[in-house]
């Protein structure tokens, strides 16, 4: 389940630029900072405790900042920093249901944190001109209490941010306990930097989020490639590479207890490249799996699959008969204002944020319907792949009434032209038979106004290639 509900994520990510909660919250009986820290004999062989909510100090010369960052709780809680980069989570007891946000996020940070930047960290860095970005870190994790090991990666459309950054949120989940889990729900799995991930993917109200989850769990890293999970990030869409890495966290989400979750070591380095998009002249792969997905007497719809770039891919360019029809950043579009009964060759090339240019994919053809509607009897059915992880992905279809009138109900049918397998679908009926595929509408979307339209989606896994299906609607 998601570890919180948009809006409250929102708030967790608002409170963070320290705009939202009290300073202090020590106020219980009669304790004080001093008994606080004394309770852990790690924090009280340490340095002087931070036990206000959103306090912050220096450390290893002001390079990183340890920040307590509690924002969703008025539980005491007091880190402690240690030498070097050392520090301890010396008091916490929190008890929230993991069916929500969590208490806090301590962490150490290096970079600019909503405008709080540490000295020397070379960031901020465009992410088309990262040339390396590695971590190392140790940790000590207690066998009890509900918390995740994370990183939190911000990057931003620009330089710097004195508020919540709007480009992606990249979390590394090390480990976790307590049944907790990312934001938004699980689109894939890689094996950037080195190790095996499950990818979770989400969409917040002015960024995105990805998480990698190291699979199994781990207390430590050494030498973590980040920069290869940030520019898988960038081949899954997720970052814009025009935009900036602005900093780096390392901390604990706590939901309950807490106590004695410590960082023994953590170090974070990252360089440009040779400027000008890194000295990127690598143009992308050829878009293949081109195919029509749907047509109407005025229209065709394409897909294809998505490209790769050593850095990352920006957008694909479309042209029907070898001039430009448009551009986009997904691995889909429709072309419009074509005549009825009339056959159209496509292509589609992809580009990078250096302005390399892939060569052109194979052709397709489309051939628009007859002047009295497409698709079937008065509907069409357009399908995009939004998400495709190599053995697996997520397709959503777009029902249109093309006639002049309302329609009662819909019906798409397909053949897959490969060894594609829905495993679950939503906002409709499935029938099947072999490879064959019905969906009919359900009692709230069957019925449509003229030029009105529905969606339907599902998630399906696949090996070898997964080239898209030719869409049959047919209107009742």
């Amino acid at each position: 389940m998601p570890v919180s509900p948009p809006a409250v994520r929102l708030l967790r990510r608002i409170t963070r630029a320290r705009t939202g909660l009290a300073a202090l919250l020590l106020a219980v009986g009669c304790l004080t900072p001093a008994t606080l820290a004394a309770a852990s004999p790690a924090a009280a062989a340490a340095g002087t405790a931070i036990c206000t909510p959103q306090g912050t100090t220096p450390m290893n010369n002001g390079e990183y900042t340890l920040q307590a960052n509690e924002w969703n709780s008025s539980a005491p809680q007091c880190v402690t920093p240690g030498t070097g980069t050392a520090w301890t989570v010396s008091t916490a007891a929190f008890n929230l249901s993991t069916s929500g946000a969590p208490a806090t996020y301590p962490s150490i940070f290096k970079g600019c944190h909503w405008g709080s930047c540490t000295t020397g960290s070379n960031l901020p860095i465009q992410v088309s001109d990262l040339g390396s970005a590695t971590s190392s870190w140790s940790t000590e994790q207690p066998a009890s209490g509900a918390y995740d090991v994370a990183y939190d990666l911000w990057i931003n459309s620009t330089p710097t941010t004195t508020g919540q950054p709007d480009g992606t949120e990249i979390m590394i989940w090390l480990n976790s306990r307590g049944g907790v889990q990312p934001f938004g729900g699980k689109t894939g799995t890689s094996t950037a930097a080195g190790h095996n991930w499950d990818v979770w993917t989400g969409q917040q109200t002015s960024w995105k989020i990805i998480s990698y989850v190291y699979q199994g769990g781990t207390t430590a890293v050494s030498g973590l490639d980040v920069a290869a999970l940030i520019r898988d990030a960038v081949s899954r869409g997720e970052v814009n590479p025009q935009h900036y890495l602005i900093d780096a966290e390392a901390g604990f989400e706590i939901w309950q207890g807490g106590q004695g979750l410590a960082t023994d070591a953590f170090s974070f380095a990252a360089t440009a490249g040779t400027g000008g998009g890194g000295g990127d002249t690598t143009p992308p792969s050829t878009p293949t799996g081109l195919a029509v997905t749907g047509t109407t007497s005025s229209g065709a719809s394409l897909s294809w699959a998505p490209s790769t770039d050593n850095v990352g891919v920006t957008g694909y360019t479309v042209y029907r008969g070898g001039t430009q029809v448009g551009s986009t950043t997904g691995t889909s579009f429709t072309d419009s204002g074509l005549s009825p009964s009339t056959t159209y060759s496509y292509t589609v090339t992809a580009h990078d944020a250096a302005g390399n240019t892939s060569p052109a994919s194979a052709a397709v053809s489309a051939t628009t319907t007859g002047s009295g509607g497409g698709g079937g009897s008065g509907c069409s059915a357009s399908y995009t792949v939004s998400q495709d992880w190599g053995n697996g992905f997520n397709a959503n279809v777009t029902v249109t009434d093309t006639g002049t009138a309302p329609i009662k109900g819909w019906r798409v049918s397909w053949t897959w032209p490969g060894n594609q397998a829905i495993g679950n679908l939503w906002n409709g009926a499935l029938t099947t038979s072999g490879n064959q595929m019905q969906v009919s509408g359900l009692g709230y979307n069957s019925a449509l106004g003229a030029g009105a339209s529905t969606s339907f989606g599902f998630g399906a896994t696949y090996s070898g290639s997964n080239t898209a299906p030719t869409l049959t609607c047919t209107a009742s």
